[in-house]
């Protein structure tokens, strides 16, 4: 699964993916980056 880095700027494949549920029921994956460890989501993606 790939989400965009903010702190890189990039696109990059994501490190300890896990599929979570928002507050308003969307899905979405959270994971982090490989590179500098920020936080990455992707709204409504799935595993």
């Amino acid at each position: 699964m790939q989400g965009y880095c903010v702190k890189c700027k990039a696109k990059k494949d994501i490190k300890g993916a896990k599929q979570i549920e928002t507050k308003n029921k969307r899905t979405a994956v959270q994971g982090t980056c490989p590179d500098c460890g920020t936080k990455i989501t992707v709204i409504g993606g799935k595993l």
